[in-house]
């Protein structure tokens, strides 16, 4: 997952939209930790889940690392600066954004990430 998203971090560029969908444990965050380190970010990379929102700056891009899925609704998403975020020039990672896809620009690049049964873990997407 990590050399993956490498690969993506490599190849962004600003304003760049990731969204992330799969279940707990599925590799969302372990492919945002390569995405980081392929922008140039040396720092921890972390699950937003309680915090809800991540900035990570110091990369070639600042990346805005958002879990939707302890957000309720769409006016809190805003309320957080969802589309300050989306005009700020960095790399944005959604994970659980099929919760709210409707937010999301167009150019999105989505993501599904499953957990197999023998442990290992499947990418597919754009």
């Amino acid at each position: 997952m990590t050399a993956l998203g490498r690969e993506a971090g490599v190849s962004s560029s600003s304003g760049q939209v990731f969204a992330l969908v799969g279940d707990l444990g599925a590799g969302k965050t372990h492919w945002t930790k390569g995405l980081a380190d392929g922008l140039g970010f040396t720092g921890d990379v972390t699950s937003p889940t309680f915090s809800l929102a991540h900035e990570y700056r110091g990369g070639r891009l600042p990346i805005f690392h958002f879990d939707f899925y302890r957000i309720e609704t769409i006016e809190e998403l805003f309320g957080m600066g969802w589309d300050e975020y989306l005009d700020e020039g960095g790399v944005i990672v959604a994970e659980w954004a099929d919760k709210f896809p409707e937010v999301l620009p167009r150019g999105t690049r989505w993501f599904r990430f499953r957990l197999l049964a023998d442990g290992s873990r499947e990418i597919t997407g754009e």
